[in-house]
């Protein structure tokens, strides 16, 4: 395996991950971002001359995902921006949530899989480009079972009205004694061409978190 291929280890409070190390990682808050992501497109430019042409392609797909990481209240966003072979640059993001499940009138949710897989409907695509969601549970090692959603949605972009079609993993882990709490982890990509391939990716990533 090389290099860029190899693993690292992501540390919040509470839980950590794993993500491959050719992936960027930056500070998302408002004040220090723009400034950030200069600095790591500058850094990984000057290691890889090839990928100059991109700057200005890389650098507007990290900022609008801090930007959305931030205004989702995620805990981490750790970012694909790669190019292969000349090709145009493919683009994938996964962020890291603590959300709390609770009805309008405050009414705390069960966090229970199968529970929550019972309340996220699914969607048949009825034509060929049509968006679909599929709604399963699936296991995660010393963790235990979760619910997840997998799919090609519309999703609607934080602060705006507009929505943009992605490829999208949604996986809700609930929190150990923290009733109606989930830490979500959401892997994202409009690359939709690929969404096979970022549906394998994404489930690889997500079965690395482990609480602390």
């Amino acid at each position: 395996m090389s290099r860029r291929n190899e693993a690292q280890t992501i540390e919040r409070s509470g839980f950590h991950i794993k993500v491959p190390k050719s992936w960027w990682e930056f500070d998302i808050r408002p004040a220090s971002r723009d400034d950030t992501i200069r600095q790591l497109v500058n850094e990984r430019v000057r290691r890889r001359p090839e990928l100059a042409e991109y700057r200005d392609v890389f650098s507007s797909f990290l900022r609008k995902a801090a930007r959305d990481a931030w205004q989702s209240g995620a805990l981490y966003c750790g970012c694909m921006a790669e190019s292969f072979g000349g090709a145009a640059p493919v683009t994938a993001s996964v962020t890291v949530s603590v959300i709390g499940a609770q009805t309008d009138d405050g009414e705390i949710l069960p966090t229970d899989p199968q529970l929550i897989a019972q309340q996220i409907s699914p969607r048949k695509a009825k034509r060929e480009g049509d968006a679909w969601r599929e709604v399963t549970t699936v296991e995660i090692p010393q963790v235990g079972p979760v619910a997840r959603t997998h799919g090609v949605e519309d999703i609607t972009v934080p602060g705006d009205e507009r929505t943009v079609r992605a490829v999208l993993m949604q996986t809700f882990i609930p929190v150990p004694e923290q009733q109606g709490t989930v830490a979500l982890v959401s892997g994202s990509s409009q690359v939709l061409d690929l969404a096979d391939s970022f549906f394998d990716m994404f489930d690889a990533i997500t079965s690395t978190f482990r609480f602390v």
